[in-house]
């Protein structure tokens, strides 16, 4: 037998027997609390619809897009390495001139406020 099926044999039946441990061992106790509908301590009375906060929405999204500003100039240090770094870098340039002057503008409109 070569040495792929003995790895993949052993995985298989290592696997089988931690599902079948995982079934096997836990404790099962139910009781009023764990077989009501929430487990978080209120009851659910009343609609499950409450008003949305745009401006959490509003920080939320602004809050990705400077995480994706973050993760796009993640590998500018490796740019000097490329045969044309001063159009790398360039590039990145313009894309924190233009996030920059974003966020300027959200904070003069006062976008970034929370209270009212």
């Amino acid at each position: 037998m070569s040495l792929i099926m003995i790895v993949l044999t052993i995985t298989a039946a290592l696997s089988l027997a931690l599902a079948i441990l995982s079934f096997w061992l836990p404790q099962m106790n139910p009781n009023q609390e764990k077989l009501s509908p929430y487990e978080c301590g209120f009851d659910p009375l009343g609609s499950a619809r409450l008003p949305f906060s745009l401006r959490f929405f509003l920080v939320a999204i602004l809050f990705l897009l400077f995480d994706l500003e973050i993760a796009l100039l993640l590998p500018l240090p490796w740019g000097d390495q490329l045969t044309s770094p001063l159009l790398t870098f360039t590039w990145a340039s313009i894309l924190l001139i233009l996030l920059t002057v974003g966020l300027i503008y959200e904070w003069v409109q006062g976008g970034l406020e929370w209270a009212e």
